[in-house]
């Protein structure tokens, strides 16, 4: 949760505080719609759509609308024509919290908002060193730690975006062979809005003066209490047997015909070796940096949303 040194920085809302500032923003997302969202073991519902999501998507078009104005008075100024710049969101939180839904799901609603129909999603797993790479510098059992990504092509990736390149690549990677896909790649034609989600996206380090953070105007973290984010990942490694795993591809293979006792003894170790661990020293740090945090409980329920004071 938010540290009580930051609560200066931050204005707190319940869950029904928060749900009152939808105002009028309607409903564009249905049950078949969200069913196509959610992540592996998500219970997300349309409920919570309406009281967390659809606030923050308002506040959000706001932004956007404001932002959008602000370069068109800049470029008036200075009699140009400036290029089309996005509004760049960062979504941040640890494996198994949420992230790669909450996305998804803020992707598809802002997408149905007249004044930023192209709305682009990318994941920094992409920019993950690949395998290869990671397993000759010896960490590939710190896969998600910041060292293991290219945090370099990444804040280029940003910046070419930013500005105004019409096509900007984004390296792909497989959840099914756990590596980087070898010749493909994303391209991101200039959108209105680039979400990008991931583990460390709100990392600054002491050997660089770029950070992948200094691109974004909006920042989002989930969190959670970390017992409850465990028991999530457990529960999504359990799911995972009979989807990813059960794959003859997959790179966890192996992993497919445990029994329900040995896999959450497997999971249980891997989160406290290495997701576990991340989460303590890179990720939740960087929390208080955030433009909004929201806090969920142990039903994957938004319990408050923080909003950073401007």
């Amino acid at each position: 949760m938010i540290d009580a040194i930051d609560v200066e920085r931050y204005l707190r809302f319940d869950r029904r505080s928060w749900a009152e500032l939808r105002a009028q923003t309607p409903l564009t997302l249905h049950e078949k719609d969200l069913e196509a969202l959610r992540g592996i073991n998500d219970r997300i519902d349309l409920e919570e759509v309406v009281a967390i999501y659809l606030p923050l998507t308002r506040l959000l078009n706001l932004y956007v609308s404001a932002t959008q104005s602000l370069h068109r008075v800049a470029a008036t100024f200075l009699g140009t024509i400036s290029p089309k710049m996005p509004y760049v969101i960062g979504i941040a939180g640890s494996v198994a919290v949420g992230k790669s839904t909450s996305a998804r799901i803020l992707q598809a609603l802002l997408t149905r908002w007249p004044e930023h129909p192209r709305v682009e999603l990318i994941t920094t797993d992409g920019f993950l060193y690949p395998n290869a790479v990671l397993e000759s510098r010896g960490i590939m059992n710190r896969k998600g730690f910041p060292e293991s990504y290219d945090t370099k092509r990444l804040v280029q990736f940003l910046r070419e975006l930013k500005a105004g390149k019409p096509d900007v690549s984004a390296p792909v990677y497989s959840h099914v062979e756990y590596d980087i896909v070898q010749g493909d790649s994303q391209v991101v034609h200039q959108p209105d809005i680039l979400i990008v989600e991931g583990l460390n996206v709100l990392q600054v380090g002491s050997d660089s003066t770029e950070f992948v953070s200094d691109y974004f105007d909006f920042s989002i973290y989930i969190d959670a209490v970390e017992g409850d984010i465990e028991n999530w990942y457990i529960e999504r490694f359990l799911a995972l047997r009979q989807t990813v795993f059960s794959n003859p591809d997959s790179f966890f293979t192996h992993f497919a015909h445990l029994t329900d006792e040995e896999a959450v003894q497997v999971a249980r170790g891997i989160w406290r070796e290495i997701n576990g661990k991340n989460l303590s020293a890179n990720i939740a740090p960087t929390r208080t940096r955030a433009s909004l945090v929201m806090q969920k409980d142990a039903n994957h329920r938004v319990t408050e949303v923080h909003l950073r004071k401007l």
